[in-house]
């Protein structure tokens, strides 16, 4: 698939344009991670008991995953129906509304009914924000452009945490009404991005031929892993995505665990965005400087080390490993694709980044599942640190092969 050609956009806008996009996105996702477990942990306890329900809460993450990679193959389908930039305004209208509805919904069956099809337009908007940034990354490249969409996103995420334990303290734990602020920030996004002024000739529909679909599907998948390079993007890209899942998931569930108030989660969750905003203020320099590998490596091994300590650490020294290691996380944000869009060319990227890009939804179907079993072999949620170590470690080992 080649690039879109776009008849009309304001001249003061580039590439950074985009990558700004990254403070509303963040913003926004950062609101609900800090309550999106508890929710869905609240809800399976009015089924099962505690120790049953905090299992749950990793198989039902497995199964929203499982269905975002449903949706991320088909992308370059969908891209082929519509127009970027009229994808973008309706996905985004999409999560707002549905976050909006999910912060009044009192039935569990609405609210997760509403969570996928928030998961589905989610899933897009992840896929094409990083194809404008391309689109748009002439002159300026795609280290520095990726730094700074990564930089906003943690901009808008340092205020989040505390900003969305204090709605849930105010409205007596109610951890649904950050949803609705989270719904409001989508919204301020999408009168951003139209401000950008984007116009392009509308696609002319066609009817979708599911076997053809499904054939097309085959063959893009086959070419994109037999494309050098490609296999040990996908795989350090899903390393890294593994360790995100698993850190969203299931550390706001242990700090409750050990006894800390919501007030200091949300503090822990901020405090830990701090490394990303300072260390993403020059890291795209750095990476053009000695190479995204270096970062890449660091990140996972120091990410490993970390993980080992906190399971063993208590109190407020696994409230510090839950901080410190968001350093690591921080070396590995913004160089994490690099690998695919160095290494792909522009005209083949919308046709790969859906097949790409599935490797961000995997690991949320497999990583929750091994914290489940840890949790059911070891009787302790602080176990799933173990399986963070063993991905980070494994994760270098791919990084450096030579295959």
């Amino acid at each position: 698939m080649s690039r879109e050609k776009y008849l009309y956009i304001r001249k003061n806008v580039n590439g950074f344009s985009f990558a700004n996009l990254g403070l509303f996105t963040g913003f926004a996702s950062s609101v609900v991670s800090a309550v999106y477990s508890l929710t869905i942990l609240g809800i399976f306890k009015l089924f099962f008991n505690e120790e049953v329900a905090s299992a749950a809460v990793g198989v039902y993450a497995a199964g929203y995953a499982l269905f975002a990679c449903v949706v991320g193959f088909f992308s370059a389908e969908i891209l082929h129906l519509f127009t970027k930039t009229k994808l973008l305004y309706i996905t985004m209208f999409t999560v707002g509304a549905c976050y909006v509805m999910m912060s009044f919904s009192v039935k569990s069956g609405t609210f997760i009914t509403l969570d996928y099809v928030a998961q589905a337009a989610l899933t897009l908007i992840n896929v094409l924000l990083p194809l404008f940034i391309s689109d748009f990354s002439r002159g300026i490249g795609m280290e520095k452009l990726n730094a700074r969409f990564h930089l906003w996103a943690n901009v808008g995420a340092l205020i989040a945490p505390v900003f969305a334990m204090t709605i849930v303290s105010y409205f007596n734990g109610n951890y649904r009404m950050p949803f609705l602020a989270a719904g409001m920030i989508y919204f301020f996004g999408l009168l951003f991005f139209k401000h950008f002024g984007i116009v392009q000739q509308d696609k002319i529909i066609k009817r979708i031929n599911m076997r053809k679909a499904f054939r097309l599907l085959r063959i893009n998948a086959l070419a994109f892993f037999r494309k050098s390079g490609m296999l040990r993007a996908y795989v350090v890209n899903f390393g890294f995505y593994a360790l995100r899942s698993m850190r969203l998931l299931y550390v706001p569930i242990v700090v409750i665990e050990n006894g800390f108030s919501n007030e200091t989660l949300g503090m822990v969750l901020s405090l830990g965005i701090l490394p990303y905003i300072i260390v993403e203020s020059f890291i795209g320099r750095w990476m053009k400087k000695y190479g995204i590998k270096l970062w890449l490596s660091l990140g996972f091994l120091l990410f490993a080390f970390f993980s080992f300590l906190a399971t063993f650490a208590t109190g407020y020294a696994l409230l510090g490993i839950f901080v410190l290691w968001q350093i690591p996380g921080a070396f590995m944000e913004a160089s994490h694709d690099l690998l695919f869009f160095n290494g792909m060319k522009k005209n083949e990227q919308a046709r790969f980044y859906g097949i790409f890009r599935t490797s961000v939804n995997f690991p949320n179907v497999i990583a929750p599942i091994l914290g489940t079993l840890c949790i059911a072999i070891f009787g302790l949620t602080s176990a799933v640190w173990l399986i963070t170590a063993v991905i980070g470690v494994l994760s270098t080992i791919v990084l450096w092969s030579k295959r």
